[in-house]
């Protein structure tokens, strides 16, 4: 049952008609909202408001409930693996081999410590970035202003607002004087709402809801006064935190570990009961049979996989942070390596989230660029042209609300309206405005309202001389206005088809325009007769966008070399998002999908519309959920990035979620699997890179697990079933996994990038943890090491060699063997003379320390005589590093071959071919 029939049902019982939930209060006129609420003008008196907060419930979003950690550290012992050595573990309790069982069971004790730590980790790393959105408001209870807590309101309730205010609940507006709202974080819009309170059409979008103020948005300038009508979970932003609390499915590398792990332990269970009933049979001892099968199954199943997954991915989530992103969730970080497409959100990620001055036109002229001009100089130059870009740039300075408020670096931190900031901030960069400009007092202004659609302020000048300012729609502007200045800073009759022509060239790049006008009055004139202007002089129009973040156009070239599309998901106009999709190098920017669009659209042809376009513009939360789901239908593996309420339910949808940490709301944040503390794009591209390298790492590892495995389990098998000496007893094969070969496979995960990992694209959907060319790889490898072994053992017994020192050698030799493999296992295509060995140091030193460990235990007879090892002489050695070195022969060989037929242009990866070419392709068509 929803938290909305819950209260209904309150409600009822409590003998109060309030079903508010189906009720379009942005449709209603004023009066038949406080009709509706049973409210007023004085707000709710003490005993009302208390009997509606038991009805409706405090003021607050569901959190979802943390897990506990005995449970987090019961979730390390889930999985195949673990569950196949748990029963190997207890079964050798009941047969009284407690030395094995102890060892067993600490090898899973340690790997589920190691997995606890560093999920635990990651969840209060994101727990710092989490604050307290509206602790207090200020409401109308009885006549009289009061600031309570927020999760007090109820419906009904008269709140005040004003600039700086985080909007408490969702409100319908009674009052509003300038209110302009910051609702991006809903709507994905970067300029703010301009509010007032007469109602709307009842099928009006959200962001075209005027009359309403939303829970979670902040006031950016003016005052206003709001009826609650609805709170916690009823609010828009609570309805979208609702979604995210759903649970998410595996990432490709869980069901890809997944499978491994239930076929290995599929695989090795068959081969251990084969073994298992075959020693019994021929042996008739079923007891040695039993052990015989045990020492097989740990021989083969490489436990140590899941610590060297969660060891990768967490050096994964510390390098990361170094590029600015927190990691949530462990297994995003390879995730990122396999996406094929990012649905970015525009503002704030792709673009600066800070509307600025781009271009100036001087009455009907031709488009100027403002970088690199300097006005400053301008404002004294004898240039008519340059002095009058100057006045145009001051004129839209002065008739301004944006506040300037000096920062703790010296600087100027400004707040306001986007427009105004972005004309202010020109000004006083370029020097076309001084100090004495701003202190000059305003004698009249009329701020801007959507129906004037121009702002206006007349202001005095210390000698006397009155000036009148006027900025905004340029079509307004030119109605008041009779002569303009010409492109040369002349005074000319008023053209409106030239600043026609000019309008539409700079609206047609997406910009934002402005007309701004001017006339000097004379100092007796009385200002009150200018209210209406008239007779100004056209001074020109400015052109303005929120620009494209630096490094985001080539972190995108990167992505198409990654084979990786990027797709623009924004609430923001088509011709905006089209704009800055070209700039930022997108594919097909011309035909922009639309929200409206979609709600006519079958998923089939939203399938399709998506393969033709790389902007999707004006869609709701709803909208982007969708995309992400028909992409991810297309069997894409899809990254979402996103700051606001809007964007929850996508990210929570997405194989990747990213958050903004410095915009980014609490709701984003929570369903986010990663979290940028930069807000950036161009840090996605080095998360990407750095998931590669993590994969990498895990298949190096993985190869290096199982062809060691696969050895054992083929040498121990049919070492069972020839009736001959038991090969390795269940502890060696321990002490060989874990103490030796654990350490290496460790150090295999530290393994670092090549620097060329976004210049592949990126691996198939159907392949699993290895690649064909590692499997066939392995098999190969693996039947080379385990006839070593087996021949070596029995030409040993054969020799009269006592058994201890046979299996010692025997056991030697594998360690050697799992020596170089773990050296091959560095990179699938490199061969070992081309990898510097320093790059991994922790790999270098972990091999000698492991063969130093085992030197050491069989020359201690304490420990050798636990393991069941001798000591071996200088010769004996010299042979196992010997034959140990020929595997060398069959992994490097291989490498050597495929590089051989590659450049003979024979593809041996088993990619489709095509693929690179076509990638090349799109970079170079982004790049010219």
């Amino acid at each position: 049952m929803t938290s909305t029939n819950i209260k209904n049902q309150n409600a009822a019982a409590a003998g109060a008609d309030m079903r508010f939930d189906d009720t379009d209060w942005h449709s209603l006129e004023t009066s038949a909202v406080l009709e509706t609420l049973h409210a007023g003008d004085q707000g709710l008196d003490t005993q009302e408001s208390a009997r509606r907060l038991k009805i409706f419930g405090p003021n607050s979003l569901a959190e979802a409930q943390a897990k506990p950690r005995w449970k987090l550290f019961l979730e390390q012992f889930a999985g195949p693996l673990i569950a196949v050595l748990m029963v190997c573990g207890i079964i050798t309790i009941f047969l009284q081999h407690y030395v094995d069982a102890a060892a067993i069971f600490l090898v899973l004790f340690l790997n589920a410590i190691i997995g606890y730590v560093q999920e635990s980790k990651a969840d209060k790393a994101v727990e710092a970035l989490t604050t307290l959105s509206t602790p207090t408001t200020r409401v109308v209870r009885q006549g009289r202003m009061e600031q309570i807590d927020a999760d007090q309101l109820v419906p009904g309730d008269l709140v005040l607002l004003e600039s700086g205010d985080r909007i408490p609940a969702d409100l319908r507006l009674v009052e509003a004087l300038h209110l302009r709202i910051d609702e991006a974080m809903l709507t994905g819009e970067s300029e703010d709402a301009k509010k007032n309170t007469d109602p709307v059409d009842r099928d009006a979008a959200l962001g075209d809801r005027h009359c309403m103020a939303f829970s979670g948005t902040m006031v950016t300038s003016g005052r206003g006064r709001g009826l609650v009508v609805a709170t916690g979970s009823d609010t828009e932003l609570g309805e979208i935190n609702d979604l995210v609390h759903v649970a998410k499915g595996r990432t490709p590398l869980q069901r890809i570990i997944h499978r491994t792990e239930l076929g290995i332990a599929v695989a090795v269970i068959l081969v251990a009961i084969f073994v298992f009933i075959g020693g019994a049979i021929l042996n008739g001892d079923a007891t040695g049979a039993f052990l015989s099968a045990v020492s097989l199954v740990v021989a083969s199943m490489p436990e140590a996989l899941p610590i060297v997954l969660t060891v990768a991915m967490a050096l994964g989530v510390s390098r990361m942070a170094e590029y600015h992103a927190i990691v949530r969730s462990l297994p995003a970080v390879e995730t990122l390596g396999s996406i094929t497409v990012i649905g970015s959100d525009k503002t704030g990620t792709l673009t600066q989230n800070r509307m600025t001055v781009e271009q100036f036109t001087l009455g009907g002229g031709q488009p100027v660029p403002v970088e690199g001009l300097d006005l400053g100089a301008a404002a004294v130059s004898d240039d008519d042209r340059m002095s009058g870009l100057a006045a145009l740039a001051r004129a839209g300075a002065l008739t301004n609300e944006a506040h300037r408020q000096p920062n703790e670096q010296g600087g100027i931190e400004y707040s306001g309206d986007a427009v105004d900031m972005a004309m202010a901030r020109l000004a006083d960069q370029t020097g076309a405005v001084t100090a004495e400009d701003l202190d000059a007092p305003i004698v009249m202004e009329t701020p801007y309202e959507p129906e004037l659609l121009h702002s206006m302020t007349i202001r005095r000048s210390p000698d006397g001389t009155l000036t009148q300012y006027v900025k905004g729609a340029p079509d307004a502007v030119m109605a008041m206005s009779r002569t303009m200045l010409d492109p040369d800073g002349q005074v000319v009759p008023l053209d409106t088809q030239a600043v026609h022509k000019s309008y539409e060239a700079m609206g047609s790049q997406g910009l934002r325009v402005i007309g701004v006008a001017s006339r000097v009055l004379s100092s007796d004139q009385d200002p009150a007769s200018r209210r209406r202007p008239d007779d100004l002089t056209f001074l020109g129009l400015e052109g303005m966008l929120d620009p494209p973040r630096p490094g985001v156009r080539e972190a995108i070239a990167e992505c198409a070399g990654a084979g990786i599309r990027v797709v623009m998901i924004t609430g923001d106009h088509p011709v905006t998002a089209a704009a800055i999709g070209r700039r930022l190098g997108l594919e097909h920017t011309d035909q922009a999908l639309t929200g409206s669009e979609m709600l006519e659209m079958s998923d089939e042809v939203l399938r399709a519309r998506l393969r033709e376009t790389s902007i999707a513009a004006r869609v709701s939360p709803q909208d982007k959920l969708r995309i992400v789901e028909a992409l991810q239908d297309e069997g894409h593996v899809v990254a979402v990035t996103g700051d606001g309420v809007n964007d929850a339910p996508a990210l929570k949808a997405a194989s990747v979620g990213i958050a903004m940490g410095r915009s980014g709301t609490d709701v984003a944040r929570e369903a986010s699997d990663v979290v940028l503390t930069d807000d950036n794009f161009v840090t996605i591209t080095q998360a990407v890179r750095q998931g590669r390298v993590i994969f990498k790492a895990i298949r190096g590892s993985a190869y290096f697990l199982l062809s060691t495995a696969a050895a054992a389990m083929i040498a121990v098998g049919v070492n069972v079933i020839s009736e001959e000496p038991l090969l390795f007893l269940p502890l060696q094969m321990l002490w060989i996994n874990f103490v030796t070969n654990g350490v290496q496979d460790i150090a295999l995960g530290f393994e670092p990038g090549n620097g060329d990992e976004l210049e592949s694209p990126p691996r198939s959907s159907g392949e699993g943890l290895l690649s064909r060319v590692l499997w066939a790889r392995l098999a190969v490898c693996g039947l080379w090491m385990a006839t070593c072994i087996l021949v070596l053992f029995r030409l040993n017994i054969n020799a009269g060699m006592d058994l201890a020192h046979a299996r010692t050698i025997a056991l030697t030799l594998l360690v050697l063997f799992n020596f170089f493999v773990a050296m091959s296992a560095r990179s699938e295509n490199r061969l070992i003379f081309q990898l510097n060995p320093l790059d991994n140091t922790f790999l270098l030193v972990a091999s000698f320390v492991a063969l130093g460990i085992h030197a050491g235990a069989m020359y201690l007879a304490p420990v050798a005589g636990v393991l069941g090892m001798a000591p071996l002489s200088a010769s004996q050695w010299l042979i196992c590093l010997v034959i140990g070195l020929t595997v060398l022969i069959f992994s490097e060989g291989d490498k050597m071959v495929r590089a051989f037929l590659a450049k003979r242009g024979i593809d041996t990866s088993g990619r489709p071919k095509g693929h690179l070419h076509h990638v090349r392709r799109r970079i170079a068509g982004m790049i010219n």
